[in-house]
């Protein structure tokens, strides 16, 4: 195989937060067995071996959770350790971990620096808007546990991302939740769309996002961005930089934009592997990493029909001036199915207003990229 990548959930869903609106908490529901535990040493010795010795030239090893550093920093030793000895390919090694920061300290910033994880912090702005979501067990917001994080990992040089979920109240905030990342320094935004329970109505929650809020905080967060990047003082927002990345000939990198699923491997805390982090659901289990090869897994069944339901496009997609540039988008916004496919983007009227709107700016950007 060429290049792999893992998506590992070494502490299954478990997590040390209760944000209202994790989507991974409403798939756990959908199981059987809710939670799977922490990822003993052997399954993930097993993860390590056969991801390098399957992978050409790259493998990028990425946990996320639940919250993955609730299985302690050993763990995280004990990886690297087994990549030295599992490498005999030589291929190049990517980490990274999505942390909501509560159970970082000295100790893990400076692994992680040493190491060259790529860390994205969950933050979703100042503290008013951050901890009307994001709270513990006892109700008690997490904003000042994630901003000692983020003291942490400057102080050790850590490489970190920020990552903001856009719920309702994010939405709301467009400008001040910019403002507060410009001032803090961060210069790496992924901004994600707020998603309902998987099976549900969309719409029906207060942390709901819908296309008009959607639409008018894409706006928003556009102009500020379009403004700093004018100035010469750009900060990197993932999905505007794939869509500039695209005009100018390139492959999107965020899997959503592609226009069709592939085969993610997604690995549960038992070594059970799914093909997309939305999905890991008991009717998407491909089979288990300690009896199957990634080739084996990719070629399965359910990861062909996987990826073939979602080459159905809706069918207002057709002639639309925009698909080049949203390929019918992801997959998960296209839930619930309509006679079994996809339906119609969730999101398709906000994206359409924000092309409508961005266009002429995003080609100037690419224009400008292409010449330089």
């Amino acid at each position: 195989m060429p290049s792999i990548g893992v998506l590992i959930k070494p502490a299954s869903g478990s997590c040390n937060l209760r944000c209202k609106y994790c989507f991974y908490h409403s798939v756990t529901e959908m199981r059987r067995v809710k939670s799977y535990g922490f990822m003993s040493l052997e399954t993930l010795e097993t993860i390590v071996r056969k991801a390098l010795g399957s992978a050409d030239g790259h493998c990028v090893f990425a946990f996320q959770g639940g919250e993955p550093t609730l299985v302690g920093l050993d763990f995280y030793r004990e990886l690297i350790k087994l990549q030295k000895k599992h490498n005999l390919k030589r291929v190049n090694i990517q980490n990274a971990i999505q942390t909501n920061g509560m159970l970082i300290d000295d100790d893990w910033a400076r692994f992680l620096a040493e190491n060259h994880f790529l860390v994205g912090l969950s933050l979703d702005g100042p503290k008013d808007i951050h901890d009307n979501m994001r709270t513990d067990i006892s109700g008690k917001g997490s904003y000042t546990k994630a901003m000692e994080a983020v003291r942490l990992f400057n102080k050790h040089h850590t490489q970190y991302n920020i990552l903001t979920t856009v719920n309702a109240n994010v939405a709301r905030h467009a400008e001040k939740v910019y403002r507060f990342f410009r001032k803090n320094g961060f210069d790496y935004l992924q901004f994600i769309p707020c998603l309902d329970p998987l099976g549900e109505e969309p719409g029906g929650h207060d942390y709901s996002l819908t296309p008009e809020k959607y639409a008018r905080f894409l706006k928003a967060i556009f102009d500020l961005w379009y403004e700093d990047v004018i100035k010469g003082e750009p900060v990197s927002i993932r999905h505007f930089d794939n869509l500039v990345g695209m005009l100018v000939g390139r492959a999107p990198e965020e899997c959503g934009m592609m226009g069709v699923c592939g085969c993610q491997f997604v690995i549960e805390a038992d070594g059970s592997v799914y093909p997309c982090d939305f999905y890991v659901l008991d009717e998407w289990r491909l089979g288990n990493i300690r009896d199957m090869g990634f080739e084996e897994l990719k070629l399965s069944e359910r990861a062909g029909r996987f990826v073939e339901v979602s080459q159905n496009k809706a069918r207002e997609c057709a002639g639309c001036r925009w698909f080049y540039l949203c390929r019918g988008g992801c997959r998960r916004s296209r839930e619930p199915f309509a006679e079994g496919k996809p339906a119609l983007n969730y999101f398709c009227p906000a994206f359409k207003e924000l092309f409508e709107y961005a266009a002429p700016r995003l080609h100037q950007i690419a224009a400008f990229l292409s010449r330089k």
